[in-house]
């Protein structure tokens, strides 16, 4: 990609709604933040899954070998 192929694309986000903008945004800084880090950082909502996951194997609640057989049983050719 050419530098004048990124200034063509940045023209037409401006183009785009707000909210595609938007995403593009935040995209554009995690590749950005990526490349500064030696290592990944994971953003706050990441962290609320983690968080979320972790108290439920906490309060025991874990699927079974069953569940997880049918669940992989679903992507397997």
């Amino acid at each position: 990609m050419s530098k004048a192929d990124l200034e063509l694309l940045l023209q037409r986000v401006q183009t785009w709604p707000e909210a595609a903008q938007e995403e593009l945004v935040a995209v554009a800084n995690q590749i950005e933040n990526e490349l500064k880090r030696d290592h990944y950082v994971a953003t706050t909502d990441e962290l609320r899954v983690i968080d979320a996951a972790a108290a439920s194997i906490d309060a025991g609640e874990a699927a079974t070998g069953a569940e997880i057989e049918a669940v992989f049983a679903k992507f397997r050719p």
